[in-house]
C-alpha cells in the first residue's frame, strides 16, 4: 500500500506531471528510470531510495510505504535526499523525518 506524504518531493521532469507519475506507480506499471524516496524500513536510517520497479515485488505489495519524494533518476533521489534534509535543518534545527513530514509514531 502506497501513501504519498503531503510535502512530495520531485526533480523537474517528475515535476512536470506529478499526477501521471504517482498514477503508474499506484497502478503498478513498469517505468523506465523512476525512483522513490521512501521513509526508512530500518530505524537506524532515514529514508530509502527504492526503483519504482522494484515496488511489484511480493515483499513491497505486502507493505506500507510512505513516498516522500520521486525523480528520475537515482542521482536525482540523491539530490532529493540532500534537499529535504537541508529544508529540516533550516525549520527546525535537527533531523526529525517523522516531525517535518508529519508522520504518526
Amino acid at each position: 500500500m502506497i501513501k504519498w506524504c503531503g510535502k512530495l518531493y520531485m526533480d523537474e521532469d517528475v515535476g512536470r506531471k506529478p499526477e501521471k507519475w504517482k498514477k503508474k506507480l499506484e497502478k503498478g506499471k513498469l517505468t523506465v528510470d523512476l525512483y522513490c524516496v521512501c521513509m526508512a524500513s530500518n530505524p537506524d536510517n532515514l529514508f530509502d531510495i527504492i526503483n519504482c520497479n522494484e515496488l511489484l515485488f511480493r515483499y513491497y505489495r505486502q507493505r506500507r510505504l510512505v513516498i516522500a519524494g520521486l525523480a528520475k533518476s537515482r542521482y536525482g533521489a540523491v539530490l532529493l535526499v540532500q534537499e529535504m534534509i537541508e529544508d529540516m535543518l533550516k525549520q527546525s534545527g535537527t533531523i526529525n523525518v517523522k516531525e517535518y513530514f508529519g508522520l504518526d509514531g
